[in-house]
């Protein structure tokens, strides 16, 4: 092992969970090197809501700010990625892109979930503007609009539901797909939900903004947003490759403070729980940043 290589933690992944540990844990005064592909899930939004005192801000203005301070604490970041990791006996063995080798004795996977975007045309331009995932982070911008719920099958149900609470006027779109149960039409139309079936053709508007929705009947919906339930998955396959366990949902299932079956390993961020908001990243990452200072701290004394 080369020592230039060597570090206390690795922490792969930059978006709030591991500059968050990375934060901590340049405090704790660990040797932390941080490898980051500058691929965060919320890269295409124009604003990061809901997390406290940085409302409305630019997702990449706060990628930028954090890994400023991180100056202060002697943290390396590295912009590359990671394609083999291994658990050997002390530790754990990484290999980048061009086959360099790092070291450390502890493992914090933060690498994040990737959104299944629905292939509608005409949809990426309006991704993260008018077209989004989250409710939660978007749903306030989209107040009292036309707004569609995007889900095949029976999976747009829940979402349509829950977009009552920021708007009136709500339509679940099926995009071809009609497996709805007569159960899940009642309380459509009970809460005063629309349903719409048909094949969806395209999404047409000005610039980013969505107008309408085209269908393959030829006619077409106003609509003003767009939220889609449609799934996630791994960004990576290190937490396979390290021999992590999953939950049924495709996340990596943690434990008490973010660890995972795998010693010394930890994993935080939408990567590992189903509450995906900025916000709750974070405090993951800080959770595991303690959990492993404390670690080698217990391993350190005599």
């Amino acid at each position: 092992m080369q020592n230039e290589h060597q570090y206390d933690v690795m922490i792969i992944g930059g978006g709030p969970a591991g500059l968050s540990a990375a934060m901590v844990l340049g405090r704790c005064r660990r040797k932390v090197i941080l490898f980051d592909t500058h691929k965060q899930r919320n890269r295409f939004s124009d604003a990061m809501n809901g997390f406290i005192t940085r409302d409305g801000i630019k997702p990449s203005k706060f990628i930028e700010i954090a890994r400023e301070e991180l100056a202060a604490y002697d943290v390396v970041l590295r912009a590359c990625a990671i394609k083999k990791v291994h658990h050997i006996k002390g530790g754990f063995e990484a290999e980048d892109e061009d086959g360099e080798k790092f070291w450390s004795k502890k493992l914090l996977l933060a690498t994040g979930l990737k959104d299944r975007v629905p292939e509608i045309p005409g949809i990426e331009e309006m991704y993260g503007k008018s077209v989004h995932h989250c409710p939660y982070c978007d749903g306030w911008e989209s107040r009292d609009k036309s707004l569609a719920a995007y889900g095949k099958n029976r999976n747009g149900v829940g979402l349509a539901l829950s977009l009552k609470s920021w708007s009136p006027y709500v339509t679940l779109f099926t995009d071809g797909t009609n497996k709805l149960t007569s159960a899940d039409i009642a309380q459509l139309q009970r809460n005063g939900i629309s349903l719409n079936t048909k094949k969806i053709t395209k999404l047409e508007g000005e610039g980013a903004q969505l107008q309408q929705i085209v269908l393959a009947d030829g006619t077409s919906e106003k609509c003003e947003a767009m939220f889609f339930s449609t799934g996630t998955e791994q960004q990576c396959e290190l937490g396979v490759m390290l021999g992590c366990e999953f939950t049924h949902r495709g996340v990596v299932k943690t434990r008490k403070l973010q660890k995972t079956n795998v010693k010394g390993l930890f994993v935080a961020g939408d990567a590992a729980r189903d509450v995906q908001l900025v916000i709750v990243a974070a405090a993951e990452g800080t959770k595991a940043a303690v959990a492993i200072n404390m670690e080698l701290q217990e391993e350190s004394r005599k």
